[in-house]
């Protein structure tokens, strides 16, 4: 993408040191957001919360599945400081009107179009602190996915989901888009009666008579974890307070599959203090959805990637949960600060499933993402931005997603396990259950946890450690441990006997696991003939594997040894797999040789329409795709 010169930037909200009100009596102060005392720019966003910010969206939305389009009012509660206007961000809606709390039509402008959509901005009469904008979405709304029947799980029936993470929402919602402003919301969304609402709020388990749903989040969040989904969905609980929603075909597989959930909360909970959100649910998703999982607040999107059939790969769940204390509790306060939710919710998903699986499960786990840091940082080095490899990182003029890699988790999560054996798990413990309350329901930056992090525990505890070095430098710091683990050591020596000319037939592989199986595709020899090939899927049955993990790691090794056996394979797996981690990596090694760029450019002709707009936008860069690129 070519940089372009933001035409506007916006204040974010940060709450800083002992610049917290008291809460309101009669509430629990882990419950009350403190008031804003400071501002930061945050240049992805056209909002000005300075001047006037929301603080409140009563949302009332008609989705119409078969023009697949969203309508409807967006009503804001405004809070004042200065100016005669409120800014809003959108990205391709139709503005229809715009009226004040009063009635009064009120006057408004739009900016011009960036990479960050247009700015909309309201005139506000003096005292005025109500506006309500009617709105539609349009035909390219990037943060909507609307899916023909054909390509549900049940063939018979559309669907629906948003994906709002980074600056999405903007394109269903007109809202001041930017992860330091919080805010709570009301929403009245009226469906196809046979189609079934749900959001990140509170939540129906049946489905209404008439297609109308009402929906409550009384929790300032931050507006890129507003999430819809609409489709032939059923329930079913898990447990007291957390229960699965997926297409009737599905929930039944899917709520065995993630049947740990509340003793995930429970898990959590023990750690770092009460699940503050009610219900934890998740929804799992067509196989479209671009991600693993996504945290909106009461109800994660899940990728039904996930489901393996021996709960293997529901350490992702653990991650999403996680978010509920660092992410959606405690959020980065603009996208340069990213790794502050990913880092600490890694760190905390390894927690939560060493207590549930324990630490062999956690080494293994530790030692994939370490390899995966790895590789990306090898990519990121290669590349246009090697400084991207820092923890804090300087997004101007560029999309947030690119600051998306595994960088902010995994060299996120290192630092925090390095802080842990410096002082001690108890006391590190102790800090982050300190941290987590003290920062509830606010946005901060990277300064903000430092200054915080210096005087609550390193300088207390006299230890020295380079956070310089670690959040501003590009690369991996010297003093990062390194993971190790047992059951690979085991899995290293069949991989050493198979690159020997041992048979697959005669490898030990009794007891292996999912993480086993990866590592020992990751680790195969580099060239492989045919015949070799063959003896592997003959024996372990790689290409009928119905774990997405397993079959990700194998196909790759298919494209680097151009076993074309397995094509058929790989072009429906890409076809029907929208998930980018999965993606990403399958498409660059087919892109290593003029044949596999051939292959590659096929697939994706016909493959494209069934990603989300996220994936197609790493792809179409990847691809250099352009409309007819495969002709």
């Amino acid at each position: 993408m070519a940089l372009l010169q933001l035409a506007a930037a916006s204040f974010l909200t940060v709450a800083m040191l002992g610049g917290c009100t008291a809460p309101d009596a009669g509430l629990q102060a882990e419950d009350k957001a403190p008031v804003p005392t400071h501002y930061v720019m945050d240049k992805h966003s056209f909002a000005r919360p300075a001047e006037a910010v929301a603080t409140h969206l009563d949302l009332d939305i008609h989705v119409d599945m078969e023009k697949k389009r969203i309508q409807g009012t967006a009503t804001y509660d405004l809070e004042r400081q200065s100016g005669d206007s409120v800014v809003f961000d959108t990205d391709g809606l139709n503005i229809e009107s715009v009226t004040l709390g009063d009635g009064s039509t009120a006057k408004f402008t739009m900016g011009d179009s960036t990479f960050m959509g247009r700015s909309l901005a309201v005139a506000l009469p003096q005292g005025m602190n109500k506006v309500i904008i009617a709105y539609s979405t349009g035909a390219n709304a990037k943060a909507l996915q609307w899916l023909n029947p054909a390509q549900t799980a049940g063939k018979e029936k559309p669907f629906l989901f948003t994906q709002g993470e980074a600056t999405l929402t903007r394109t269903w919602i007109p809202i001041q888009d930017s992860p330091g402003i919080r805010i709570t919301y009301n929403a009245h969304v009226t469906v196809p009666a046979d189609l079934m609402a749900v959001m990140s709020a509170t939540n129906p388990q049946e489905r209404s008579t008439d297609g109308s749903y009402r929906f409550n989040m009384d929790k300032p969040i931050p507006s890129y974890l507003i999430a819809l989904a609409v489709g032939d969905l059923g329930f079913k609980p898990t447990g007291a307070r957390t229960g699965v929603y997926a297409e009737r075909s599905v929930v039944d597989t899917a709520a065995w599959e993630l049947a740990d959930m509340e003793k995930m909360v429970e898990a959590a909970e023990k750690l770092y203090g009460p699940y503050r959100w009610g219900r934890y649910d998740v929804i799992v998703l067509p196989p479209s959805f671009p991600f693993g999982g996504m945290e909106n607040p009461m109800l994660t999107f899940a990728t039904p990637t996930i489901l393996a059939g021996d709960r293997s790969l529901t350490s992702l769940i653990a991650h999403e949960l996680a978010h509920s204390w660092s992410g959606n509790l405690v959020t980065n306060a603009t996208w340069n600060d990213f790794w502050l939710n990913e880092g600490f919710t890694v760190y905390f998903e390894h927690r939560i499933t060493e207590a549930l699986y324990g630490k062999d499960y956690n080494d293994m786990t530790s030692v994939l993402g370490y390899q995966d840091l790895l590789a990306n940082i090898a990519e990121i080095d290669s590349g246009a931005h090697p400084e991207d490899s820092a923890l804090h990182l300087d997004l101007t003029g560029r999309n947030p997603d690119d600051g998306m890699t595994d960088v902010p988790y995994e060299k996120g999560y290192a630092m925090l396990r390095l802080i842990e054996t410096k002082v001690g798990r108890p006391k590190f413990d102790a800090f982050l259950r300190g941290y987590f309350d003290h920062f509830a329901f606010q946005s901060i930056n990277t300064d903000t946890f430092t200054t915080y992090i210096q005087k609550e525990l390193l300088v207390p505890e006299h230890v020295q450690i380079d956070l310089d070095a670690w959040i501003n430098k590009p690369g991996i710091p010297a003093d990062m441990i390194i993971p190790v683990s047992k059951n690979f050591q085991q899995v290293d020596t069949q991989v050493l006997r198979f690159k020997d000319g041992s048979a697959a037939k005669d490898l030990d592989t009794k007891g292996w696991g999912t993480f086993q199986w990866m590592h020992f595709l990751r680790h195969l020899p580099a060239k492989q003939d045919a015949k070799r090939m063959d003896d592997l899927d003959a024996t372990f049955h790689f290409t009928a594997s119905g774990n997405s993990e397993i079959l990700a790691a194998w196909l790759e090794q298919c494209v680097k040894n151009d076993y074309g056996k397995a094509y058929g394979k790989l072009d429906e797996f890409l076809t029907n797999v929208g998930r980018r981690k999965f993606l990403m990596p399958l498409y660059q090694e087919l892109l290593a040789t003029e044949k596999g760029k051939a292959v590659a450019m096929k697939i994706y002709a016909h493959a494209r329409p069934n990603y989300h707009s996220v994936s197609q936008r790493s792809l179409d860069e990847l691809l250099h795709w352009k409309e007819g690129s495969a002709q």
